[in-house]
Formats: structure tokens, sequence, C-alpha cells
């Protein structure tokens, strides 16, 4: 019988209120997925690194915590690690804010998978992966693994591995990254006990996201993209709402095979005014959904996640950096509702929202007409 473990991966947050909120809704989700798991039938389940508080709920609960091994976080060696000491032959992995949305049919299918007799793997994301589900796992030993995981899939396919994707669902897409997406979670009201029960005690919620929603269900509306939105997401995501949508995709692959050149709206920002461009948004748009990372990082640098996170929060008095505090506060002031994110807004985070926004509205709206094919002309 082949040996599957699952292997959750919950990295540490900083200091501040927003980094905290981040983290304690990882840790949710995280046991989310462990009941799911464990209804699935998955015996082992690890999660490393914890802290010391989050260690010892895991081990209340029956989990193994297991220590980083290192000062510094680095993915490919945890993994190789377990892979090795606990002789795996097929792997579930998961960083601690993805998988919370996930079925027990889908994790099933995952663990089918992973108990496949050749070196395979299947990815949510090739291009930025968040979890994954790997058979043979030893192989892995022969690969020199990333220090993070969103270049999991290219590194596999390098090595000759096989890699498969799943669909873009909110399930398989949707990641705790930014405090956004806690808010989006929250304004939809979707995930298990532990992450529904951490959002009602905060009482959160997001200024814009009520606005924002009612323009996706409105077909007169146009809602502006902008970011790393892969052109499949957009397709899914233009298909589920009924307003129409533009933007600029710019950024995709920054952090998993980044490359010299600078977004072009990177450039017009850093040059121009960003209030002319708020200006001109609120005239072009009648909301706006934006992964800001690629267009606020310098030199594909960026700041510290505390003034992301603050940013993403539209609290510019928070952030130290003037052009992050300078769009901050302009889409904070701006005319039409902006929801600042990262990479996980405009993945996950796009089809959540493309769910939400039919809440109590009518669903006969959101239907697009069918396609029928072209019938071939019999010979």
């Amino acid at each position: 019988m082949r040996r599957i473990a699952a292997l959750i991966l919950h990295s540490p947050c900083g200091e501040t209120p927003a980094e905290q909120l981040v983290g304690a809704a990882r840790r949710a989700f995280a046991l989310d997925l462990v009941g799911v798991l464990r209804d699935a039938e998955m015996s082992e389940i690890l999660i490393s690194p914890a802290d010391e508080s989050f260690g010892s709920e895991l081990q209340a609960r029956g989990l193994t915590a297991l220590p980083s091994g290192a000062d510094e976080f680095h993915f490919g060696e945890v993994v190789r690690r377990v892979v090795r000491e606990r002789r795996l032959d097929g792997l579930l992995y998961f960083g601690s804010g993805c998988g919370g949305l996930l079925s027990g049919r889908q994790v099933r299918q995952l663990i089918a998978f992973a108990s496949r007799a050749e070196p395979a793997a299947l990815l949510n994301n090739f291009y930025s992966c968040d979890f994954a589900a790997i058979s043979r796992a030893e192989a892995l030993l022969d690969v020199e693994l990333p220090p993070i995981d969103n270049p999991l899939g290219l590194v596999l396919a390098d090595h000759g591995i096989p890699c498969h994707s799943l669909p873009r669902d909110a399930a398989s897409q949707f990641d705790i990254d930014t405090p956004t997406d806690v808010l989006l979670l929250a304004h939809s009201g979707r995930g298990g006990d532990a992450i529904r029960a951490l959002v009602a005690e905060r009482r959160l919620s997001h200024p814009d996201a009520d606005r924002l929603c009612a323009l996706l269900s409105d077909r007169t509306s146009w809602v502006y993209l902008l970011g790393r939105v892969s052109p499949q997401t957009w397709r899914t995501f233009e298909q589920a709402v009924a307003c129409r949508t533009g933007g600029v995709i710019e950024g995709r692959g920054m952090r998993a095979a980044p490359a010299d050149r600078e977004p072009l709206l990177c450039q017009a920002l850093r040059d121009g005014d960003v209030e002319v461009f708020f200006e001109r948004l609120s005239r072009a748009a009648d909301g706006a959904i934006i992964d800001t990372r690629p267009f606020l990082a310098r030199h594909g640098e960026l700041p510290p996640a505390a003034v992301r996170f603050a940013s993403d929060l539209l609290r510019p008095e928070e952030v130290e950096d003037p052009l992050w505090a300078a769009f901050t506060r302009c889409a904070r002031d701006a005319a039409i509702p902006v929801l600042l994110g990262g990479h996980s807004l405009v993945s996950g985070g796009l089809l959540l929202l493309s769910e939400t926004c039919w809440k109590g509205r009518d669903l006969a709206r959101r239907l697009h007409p069918e396609t029928i094919e072209w019938q071939k002309e019999s010979r």
C-alpha cells in the first residue's frame, strides 16, 4: 500500500495587525482543510513550520507539527526533508492560505492522483503554484526545489516530470495572501467552521466590496482589471458576471519567472501623476480591481508585507513609501469603488467575487447565451 501524506506549510507572518490578521486567517483555513482531509481518509497530515501556540493547538487535535529546521524558511528544503524522512510514495502539498474551499470529493481526487505509479504533478496553477498532488514523490529528491512554491510547476517540468493543472475555479485558485483576501472571504460567507468563526469574531468588512459586487451584476457597468490576470481567469470571470470588463494584464510571472522588463503602467505611474491616473480611471470605469504589486514594485523589489498590507486596507497614513502612499490615498478617495491586493486578488479573488456578486440578486441575469456549433456539411 502506497504511503501518501498531506503537508501544509504555514509560513510565519509579521507583527502588525494586518499581518497578524492574515496569519490568523491562514491558520483557520489550514484547520478547515485538515477537516476535509480527514473526511477524505487522509491519515498522515503534517504542518510545518508552526509557532509555539499554533503547534500546541495542532498537537491537541492529534496532528503532527514539524519544526522548520532553519531560521529562514525554504519551501524546497522542507518538502525534500519530509519526503526523505517519511519515505513517502505520494504527497499532497498545500500552502496554509489555500485549499480551504475544496470539497471532500476534490481532495479524494488529489489523493488518487498522488497514488499513481509514475512520477507526475497536479498543480492548482502551473505558473504560480499554491498546492499540488505529486505521485512517486521520491523523484523530488533528485530535483533542486525552489525556495518558494510559486515556480514549482516550472521546475518540475524542466526536470521531465509530467505536470497537469486543475480547472480554474474559486476552490482551486483562492489563496489567503493579503488582508483583502480575508475581507473578500468574509464578504462571501464561504469557508469552513474555523474561518467563519474568525471573520465573525472580528466583524470584518471591506468599504467597497458591496459597491463593487453590485457593479458585477449590472450589465450597464464597466469594471477594470489591472495586474497579473490570467487570460483564462479573465475569460471565466467575464462569463460569470453581467458587467463589461476592460483593463491591463501586466507583470505575470514576476515571482515564478521574473523578467528584466518594467511594466508599462509602472513606468507611467513613476513618470506621471497618480492623481491623474485615478481621475482617468474613474472616467473610464465604474469600478476597479487592482493587483498593485507589478505597478508599484521598484525594479521588481517589493516593500515589506506591513507596507503592502496597509495599502491593501486603504490606510495611506501607515505607508512610508511615497509612491505606495500616494497610490493608496488616491484609491481610497477615488470616485469609484477600488479593491487593492496582490496576485491572489486577480486570480482566486476574481472567481470568488464572480460567485458572491449574485447573492440576493437575479440569477437569470447571470446567464450568457450558449454557443451552438455549425454542423458540418455531409459530403
